[in-house]
């Protein structure tokens, strides 16, 4: 009877002490992060993390939203390429891939389900960043860290990697406004309705532009990122307006220029991301009238933020919030070789590196791999 009442205890005591370990919150310490050069925190008063040290190899997945463009495939085979590498590779007991489009409960579904089969930490390219309350607060109460980047999450209860997606619509607008003094008609090809890099992008542009004092009328379409879908809603918008004095484009720039083209457009400043075809184009036409603006972040930002998550998982001090560079180059420094390669496909993105976390992939690294689940 006293040896099934103490075996009660101790059992309860286990029990109490494996939740409370679950459930323990992350320490908020002072800075800087431990490895600071690549955990560059967001703002001065960025809080700093230090989770519980966990014992590896980890079980890590990735929970990814929208497939259906080049730049989300490339972020999917850097993911798995950077998994590969042999020192991150030895850290891991098990790396999985889903992607589950623009359904949102699907995606949160599947986080649910690497809760429920005891991953280590998720790392999420969020569809819709206010939406995900409830699986943040499951994530917290199963001591599973959660890491979000590119589209990030609207909470303190995980970390979020990115860059600055809203100055990036600044810098666009600002490319245009001082190429078009005058102000003008502008078409904007905006990405995936919903998601908080479309949403952020979008208010730096048009924050800019009016701010500026000029007439501008801005002609909105959706591109999802994606050349094909881009290009046909350009080729719809010129067919409709017969002309613009610049453009801008989060993504499926390619697609964009390649309507102007075939649809005998002048060529007219461009503010737009880092797609290798963009960029040749850029690089082509600049004395024909395409001055570009070329600035974005490579998919390789999803490698700092599985590498973000093995350092917190290893109790290592992280930011809350990491803030990524931007890869910009602007007309007339397109070089050859540097920020653009005519051997390669235009759909890879270029500016793929981050130097200060030891992260760069060649483009055959990352087109070896598949963008199938795994």
């Amino acid at each position: 009877m006293f040896k099934t009442f103490v075996g009660g205890i101790l059992a309860a005591a286990t029990l109490t002490l494996s939740c409370a370990t679950a459930m323990a919150d992350p320490e908020t310490v002072s800075g800087p992060a431990a490895q600071a050069d690549c955990f560059a925190p967001w703002a001065a008063d960025t809080k700093f993390f230090k989770f519980p040290k966990k014992d590896g190899p980890f079980r890590i997945a990735l929970a990814n939203g929208y497939i259906a463009n080049t730049w989300r495939i490339q972020m999917i085979q850097t993911a798995k390429a950077y998994a590969a590498q042999p020192d991150v590779a030895a850290k891991l007991k098990e790396f999985k891939v889903v992607s589950t489009g623009e359904d949102v409960p699907a995606q949160i579904s599947a986080i649910n389900n690497f809760i429920d089969s005891g991953y280590d930490a998720i790392v999420v390219n969020a569809q819709n960043p206010t939406a995900f309350g409830p699986v943040i607060k499951r994530a917290k109460e199963a001591g599973v860290i959660l890491v979000a980047f590119d589209n990030i999450l609207d909470t303190q209860d995980a970390i979020n990697v990115n860059v600055d997606q809203k100055g990036l619509g600044v810098l666009w607008a600002n490319w245009l406004a001082s190429h078009l003094p005058d102000g003008g008609k502008i078409l904007e090809v905006r990405g995936v309705a919903g998601t908080s890099v479309d949403t952020d992008r979008h208010n730096g542009i048009h924050e800019t532009l009016d701010a500026t004092g000029k007439t501008w009328e801005v002609v909105e379409v959706l591109g999802k990122w994606d050349d094909p879908t881009a290009q046909k809603a350009t080729a719809d918008a010129i067919a409709v307006h017969k002309k613009f004095d610049g453009i801008t484009a989060q993504g499926g720039d390619t697609g964009v220029v390649q309507a102007m083209i075939d649809a005998g457009h002048a060529f007219v400043p461009f503010g737009g991301e880092t797609e290798n075809g963009f960029r040749k184009f850029c690089s082509k036409h600049a004395a024909e009238g395409l001055k570009c603006s070329s600035a974005g972040t490579g998919p390789a930002q999803v490698a700092v933020a599985i590498k973000t998550a093995i350092a917190a998982l290893e109790g290592e001090v992280v930011p809350q919030s990491v803030k990524l560079p931007l890869a910009i180059v602007e007309d007339p420094n397109f070089k050859e070789g540097q920020d653009f390669y005519p051997d390669q496909s235009d759909n890879f993105f270029v500016g793929n590196a981050f130097p200060t976390c030891g992260i760069n992939f060649t483009a055959q690294e990352i087109m070896g791999q598949t963008q199938a689940d795994k």
